[in-house]
């Protein structure tokens, strides 16, 4: 039977290659643009199981129409994909509060109210799967990128407190961590408005390998992580969190490790204990 789907962040990456997937299997799909019209061309290719929605997630009313097209096109909502998102590049010092605000108004604050939107629907259905795209930088910290990983810390603090909250109400969470994707995101990173040249010998190598993510042979397609959340909507008992990519896997398994092993080193020397 085919799952009702509401995805953000699809004219380009890796919501327009899911959404292409999805519909392609005969899901019904919501694609949601803040341009709507650059869906098109997917409307035009999966007529009657792919719909269209403007979506801006920083305005709670397109949130709650997106929700309502869900419900008028397809009956209801049975997965969300909290994609949408950018990144902000800066280093802690560099970013002012409006760049840190604005980083998370779209990705914390745009999935919390979407999701929020969609709860009802999945209260009175008894069952649900929020999907939130996070990333290896929701566990891993990278010297340039202080408010995208701030970011994507708290939506993952988020997306556990649902899970713990909504599980007995049959709503399920998975928090997808992918690692290096061939993506709009490098090109579309946000610069500060000021840098401090004190803290380019730390963030600019990584500044040009994300601007090279799209030239490299070795990151990862859009269609991998298509097929990743395809065979997720599948599982009837999916996972709370789920790495995505052979890189995320390697970063992700390095950072559990170096925290587990510093946390016994405090343990064991007593600095945990306040006399």
């Amino acid at each position: 039977m085919a799952k009702r789907w509401l995805i953000t962040g699809c004219s380009s990456g890796l919501g327009r290659a899911l959404a292409a997937r999805l519909a392609a299997e005969g899901e019904e799909v919501v694609a949601t643009a803040r341009r709507p019209e650059t869906l098109d061309e997917l409307v035009a290719r999966h007529p009657g199981n792919l719909v269209a929605a403007a979506l801006d997630v920083r305005d709670p009313a397109q949130c709650a129409e997106a929700v309502e097209r869900a419900v008028d096109a397809f009956g209801g909502v049975d997965v969300l994909v909290n994609n949408a998102a950018y990144g902000q590049f800066g280093t802690f010092e560099e970013v002012s509060d409006a760049e840190v605000a604005a980083q998370f108004d779209t990705n914390v604050f745009g999935p919390w109210r979407l999701t929020r939107a969609v709860l009802p629907v999945w209260r009175a259905q008894r069952r649900g799967h929020a999907v939130f795209v996070s990333s290896v930088a929701g566990v891993v910290p990278f010297p340039g990128l202080a408010a995208y990983t701030a970011s994507k810390f708290a939506m993952e603090g988020a997306a556990e407190s649902l899970a713990a909250e909504a599980g007995h109400l049959g709503v399920k969470v998975t928090i997808l961590q992918p690692g290096g994707f061939a993506t709009g995101y490098s090109a579309n990173l946000v610069m500060p408005e000021h840098r401090i040249a004190d803290y380019t010998p730390i963030s600019d190598g990584l500044l040009g390998a994300l601007r090279g993510m799209n030239t490299k042979v070795e990151v990862n397609s859009p269609a991998l992580f298509a097929d990743v959340v395809w065979r997720l909507g599948q599982m009837e008992s999916p996972p709370l969190r789920l790495p995505v990519g052979p890189d995320s896997e390697t970063f992700l398994e390095a950072a559990y490790d170096a925290r587990r092993s510093e946390y016994d080193q405090v343990v064991k020397a007593g600095h945990h204990i306040i006399a």
